[in-house]
């Protein structure tokens, strides 16, 4: 049988591959293409233990936990009421300052709140029932949150602010002494690589939250209002990254 000519057009030669004559063995093509010199040889910049584990195994942690967390921010707005009717308007707006000033430091924190979640579980590979239940009494402590802060709003120039603030520097004591739970948890039972520079980063600023929040409490009964700035300003060291928190640690503490 006469073969093909050589020099048929070139549109008419790009149809060669399927030849039966000309084609390439699939399977050879395919032992060839995949052959490691061919493909990317970067690795991903994962522990090795973890580079073939699912990376899907925690998304149903993680979207439960954001969806609490944006459930509890999104009904803070319920705490914000209309101004009296026997009051004009704006006036009345204006006399209710604490409850706004109530609703943008529990939107805040519950949002310093979830960067730090999310950062943790950035590094979380793996999932069990401890991991899950301690994420859990977190997620509590998230939604408990509006209240004290709401209570402080509530008890502004009354005697009673000195009461709110315990319960209120009491409850993000709860709050830090829980993410150092979430962290340990994740440590112990080898959910994390505790070798990764982050995760030993996280585990360093995470340490000093409960400290800082038990000066934060004894100073209630000395001074309110200094206990509840040093306690905005403890969230917003938090808020910084691990690593930026680990440098200024080691600044202050050479």
């Amino acid at each position: 049988m006469k073969r093909p000519s050589q020099d048929r057009p070139l549109s008419q030669k790009s149809w060669s591959f399927f030849d039966p004559t000309t084609a390439i063995n699939p399977k050879i093509f395919i032992r060839h293409t995949t052959q490691p010199s061919l493909l990317s040889s970067r690795q991903p910049d994962t522990p090795l233990q973890f580079r073939n584990a699912m990376p899907s195994e925690t998304s149903r942690i993680e979207a439960f936990s954001d969806g609490v967390f944006s459930i509890a921010a999104t009904l803070l707005v319920l705490e914000l009421k209309a101004p009296p009717a026997n009051i004009p308007f704006w006036p009345g707006i204006v006399s209710q300052w604490p409850a706004y000033g109530s609703f943008l430091l529990s939107f805040v924190f519950i949002g310093i709140m979830w960067i730090n979640h999310h950062r943790l579980f950035s590094h979380v590979r793996h999932s069990d029932d401890a991991l899950m239940a301690a994420n859990l009494l977190l997620l509590l402590g998230v939604v408990w949150i509006p209240y004290p802060t709401s209570l402080i709003a509530q008890t502004v120039g009354t005697p009673r602010l000195r009461d709110a603030a315990i319960l209120y520097n009491a409850s993000y004591l709860s709050i830090a002494l829980l993410f150092n739970l979430l962290l340990f948890t994740c440590a112990r039972r080898g959910l994390v690589d505790k070798s990764y520079a982050d995760v030993r980063n996280i585990a360093a600023q995470y340490a000093v939250g409960p400290t800082l929040y038990i000066v934060c409490l004894a100073l209630t009964w000395w001074n309110v209002t200094v206990s509840l700035f040093l306690s905005g300003a403890i969230a917003l060291y938090f808020l910084l990254s691990p690593e930026k928190a680990r440098h200024l640690h080691a600044e202050h503490n050479p």
